[in-house]
């Protein structure tokens, strides 16, 4: 992909991951029609990542990574490409939470980190304008992507309050709901996850109108996030944050118990089977 010299510093990560695709199977002398044949991917689909057509998924990076004996470079600029996807006024959030060491979450949304792919791709469909297959297959692998930071090594502690609402709002593909309540549970399982339910009983509270995000940094820095459906508000004033903080640890106490929690997820997963 060739880059004009006039506009070389406003080259995109996409467009350098492109690029060196290009040339890294250039210097090993390998067609595409070898290439493909060696890493088991369609010869048609790996012309289009070196076009930058497409943006795939990280284990298809990694497998070219070893293919080209590159060890993580381009695993590396895929996250960065991948980044790209998101709208610019969430950009700055993403960067904390993949910092955080603590996360607690109040959510009236399935959160993103919870998700599925088939309930990521149903809930991307959505929109009444109609979105093309390339450009959903890149917001799905987006999604996708920000759960790796829950298998690092040392990954973030994470709590999250799911309002039951969500959970009464069931995809029209069964198979693909329970499945979807099924994750939920097994993530519960997780030592660094909290999940907890949000009765509708509990009555009003002052997040209703939205999700919260509360972020911890190693260094005691902590900012909220608030999300609607077509808006966001990062927010980094101590006392504001704060403020949130209180509103978050009242909805905590309101919630049921993680026990109590995963028990109800699990009654209607069987309820959906039945």
């Amino acid at each position: 992909m060739a880059v004009r010299d006039s506009e070389a510093e406003e080259e995109s990560a996409r467009e350098v991951l492109a690029r060196e695709l290009q040339r890294l199977r250039g210097a090993s002398g390998k067609s595409l029609a070898q290439l493909s044949d060696e890493v088991n991917y369609d010869r048609t689909y790996l012309s289009r990542l070196e076009n930058g057509e497409r943006l795939s998924k990280r284990e298809v990076m990694e497998t070219l990574d070893r293919a080209y004996g590159t060890d993580q470079l381009l695993v590396g600029l895929w996250k960065l490409a991948r980044r790209e996807t998101f709208p610019d006024r969430y950009k700055r959030f993403m960067w904390y939470e993949a910092m955080a060491t603590f996360m607690h979450k109040y959510m009236m949304v399935m959160p993103g980190l919870l998700q599925t792919e088939e309930y990521a791709r149903a809930v991307l469909s959505s929109a009444p304008t109609p979105i093309d297959t390339d450009e959903l297959d890149e917001l799905v692998v987006a999604r996708m992507g920000r759960q790796e930071m829950l298998s690092r090594s040392e990954p973030p502690s994470l709590r999250v309050i799911l309002d039951e609402s969500v959970l009464g709002r069931p995809l029209a593909d069964d198979g693909a709901w329970q499945r979807q309540l099924a994750h939920l549970v097994g993530a519960a399982e997780e030592p660094n996850i909290t999940l907890q339910v949000l009765p509708l009983n509990a009555g009003v509270h002052d997040l209703m109108g939205g999700s919260l995000s509360l972020l911890w940094m190693a260094d005691g820095t902590t900012v909220a996030y608030l999300e609607g459906n077509k808006s966001g508000d990062l927010i980094e004033e101590a006392a504001e944050v704060a403020q949130y903080r209180r509103s978050y640890e009242h909805l905590r106490d309101l919630a049921l118990q993680p026990g109590d929690s995963v028990a109800f997820i699990k009654r209607l997963l069987e309820d959906s089977r039945a």
